[in-house]
């Protein structure tokens, strides 16, 4: 019996014993394109064009109007690309008429208004109405923050329980306010927008407005009211249309008469048809305009806006055109192409940093919001838990923007027994998670708690930079009223990294916001960490780094190491490395801080956490 001949694998084979699929009949001419009968070479070239036309169907047809991911603009049409009588309908000159270039490289100013009379008609042909719709978000939120900052503002205010918090999260289609049925839980003032036919509203909701009450949170919540009246241009009082009229109610309503604003009474709560002409009663207040509405079901928004808006001042004819102009001599610059800015590549250039202030509660969040922006943004008082909702405020310095966002004080969820508590932990941990930078606050004269510690977990793992504050510094030295020796910060600082060991890249701070002691230190290392945490490392540098690595050093048992093949810096706003290993383990916590310590060595990142992703390079099932 012969012996079985061995099969060799798929790379032993050659050409003439590999097996075609689809192979020619015996005595038929064999097919130019068919590729089993084919030489090694041919084959290869056969492929190599196959996979060519696969990619070309793939790529993504464009209109012809566009070009390279932008619309083309009118300074890239050429000169003759409209008739004759097109350019004598729209004012253009012929070209031996135009004046030479400037030496900017915008041209003169009839050249400019050609761009832009150019780029007109292209906008209203409907052949291109298409590839320009795409560029509308891009107008929108480019023109957001100017109308922002110049858009009306108008209050919304009312004794406790009305609904205007509903009402506050109808209007801006957002929960950015805590909505509750118990009474009371807005106290700071709430700033939105409010887009209502084309037009940016700005709107600010108050707390329980109860004018008498000498009690200090009401007190305080009557003057943060106070303070947003005084600011805006038109008034909107709340009523609940399901009770009846109360003095507070009687009482606000003169104050806003007396203010000589626009006044509207919005009587709230009314849900069906059949109890809207209840309303009418409310007309005893001394309203021209009453509007029942419901701010749960979205009831009358149409025509309450309507007057609001009508009754708010517009914005200057002269400052609009302006924009449209800035805005089409941008779009018709074509040395100056719209690119995609990637956040997560370090190409996003942020225009503010966004600052979420951390801790427990009464360790002096609010007052240190109110020391970094010098104002009395936010309601202090000793009582536990006086924030409820977030409370932001930005400020400019040195040419940099700060966004400071005073949360509520995170509280065990065993210690939360109101529903209001429950809902500011939770918007809270919200505004962590979308901020850039936490300052996480403690409290000298207590030190670190559990809690504290617990809390910093929550801006670690949610990757955000962090500046540790120590703040009432003064009541623990120059002010010590226990009798003791003022505490030594060396010591002191000991202490705070040792119970917080896994934030030992966060620097620490010593302040007294209530005295302004320091505070001045906090911008400078939210400026620090800032740029810390969307610093960028080249795959080169990354792997010059690992030939100097002693990973023998590591401490890791034999059965958990890794070979890395190399490493590249896949993203920033947390740092985060990709590695690439000979094996798909999960990284061993002793490796990952070995070579994190490695890396803040070499790079520092003051600050930022920094994440670690494994990829391995035969990884089975991977296409």
């Amino acid at each position: 019996m012969a012996p079985e001949k061995k099969r060799l694998g798929k790379k032993h084979r050659t050409a003439q014993t590999r097996p075609h699929k689809g192979a020619t009949p015996k005595g038929a001419k064999a097919s130019a394109s068919a590729a089993g009968g084919a030489s090694p070479k041919g084959r290869k070239a056969i492929s190599a064009k196959k996979s060519a036309s696969f990619k070309e169907s793939k790529v993504r047809t464009q209109s012809p109007t566009r070009q390279k991911g932008r619309a083309i603009t009118g300074a890239q049409m050429a000169p003759g690309a409209l008739p004759k009588a097109e350019r004598e309908r729209l004012g253009i000159p012929e070209p031996s008429q135009r004046a030479p270039k400037g030496a900017r490289g915008m041209g003169s100013s009839a050249e400019v208004q050609e761009k832009r009379l150019v780029h007109r008609a292209a906008l209203s042909d409907p052949e291109t109405e298409n590839a320009f719709a795409s560029t509308l978000p891009m107008i929108e939120e480019a023109q957001r923050p100017s109308d922002a900052i110049a858009a009306p503002l108008f209050a919304i205010c009312g004794r406790p329980n009305v609904g205007k918090s509903t009402l506050f999260n109808r209007l801006t289609g957002t929960r950015r306010s805590i909505v509750g049925d118990e009474p009371g839980i807005t106290r700071d003032r709430i700033y939105g927008e409010v887009d209502w036919e084309g037009r940016v509203l700005r709107i600010v909701d108050t707390g329980g407005v109860i004018p008498d009450d000498e009690a200090l949170i009401p007190r305080e919540i009557f003057r943060q009211a106070q303070i947003a009246l005084e600011e805006a241009e038109a008034i909107v009082q709340v009523v609940d249309g399901r009770s009846e009229l109360t003095l507070p109610d009687i009482d606000l309503a003169r104050l806003l008469i007396r203010s000589g604003k626009p006044v509207f009474l919005a009587v709230n709560k009314m849900d069906t048809a059949q109890i809207a002409p209840q309303a009418e009663s409310f007309r005893t207040l001394g309203y021209k305009d009453v509007f029942p509405v419901s701010g749960e079901h979205g009831l009358g928004m149409g025509d309450l806006m309507d007057a609001v808006s009508a009754a708010l001042p517009q914005t200057e004819p002269e400052e609009a055109e302006e924009l449209e102009d800035v805005w089409e001599d941008e779009a018709t610059d074509e040395e100056a192409p719209r690119e995609r800015k990637l956040r997560s590549h370090g190409e996003h250039v942020s225009k503010e940093t966004s600052i979420a202030i951390i801790g427990r509660p009464n360790v002096g969040k609010s007052t240190l919001l109110n020391a970094l922006t010098g104002t009395g943004r936010a309601i202090v008082s000793p009582i536990a838990g006086t924030t409820r909702d977030a409370v932001d405020e930005t400020v400019e310095r040195n040419g940099h923007s700060f966004r400071f966002v005073d949360t509520a004080g995170i509280r065990r969820k065993g210690k939360t027994t109101l529903m209001a508590e429950k809902l500011s932990v939770i918007m809270a941990r919200k505004h962590l998670e979308a901020a850039d930078v936490a300052l996480l606050v403690i409290d000298a004269t207590e030190g670190v708690t559990g809690l504290d510690a617990n809390i910093g977990g929550y801006a670690h793992e949610s990757g955000r930079s962090v500046v540790i504050v120590v703040n009432k510094w003064d009541a623990v030295t120059t002010n010590r009223e226990d009798g003791q020796a003022p505490a030594d910060q060396k010591v002191y600082t000991e202490q705070v990294r040792h119970a917080l060991k896994y934030l030992d890249y966060a620097p620490l701070i010593f302040i007294s916001a209530r005295d302004g002691i320091n505070v001045d230190e906090v911008f400078k290392k939210v400026q620090l960490v800032a740029r810390e945490r969307r610093k960028r490392i080249s795959t080169g540098q990354m792997n010059k780094f690992l030939d100097h690595v002693e990973f023998e050093k590591a401490g890791v048992p034999y059965n958990k190491r890794l070979r890395i093949y190399y490493m590249t810096q896949a993203a920033v706003a947390p740092p985060t490395f990709i590695l690439f290993t000979d094996r798909d383990v999960k990284l061993h916590f002793s490796y990952e801080r070995f070579l994190e310590n490695q890396i803040r060595a070499q790079w520092r990142f003051i600050g930022s956490p920094i994440w670690f992703k494994v990829r391995a390079r035969n990884k089975k099932g991977e296409k």
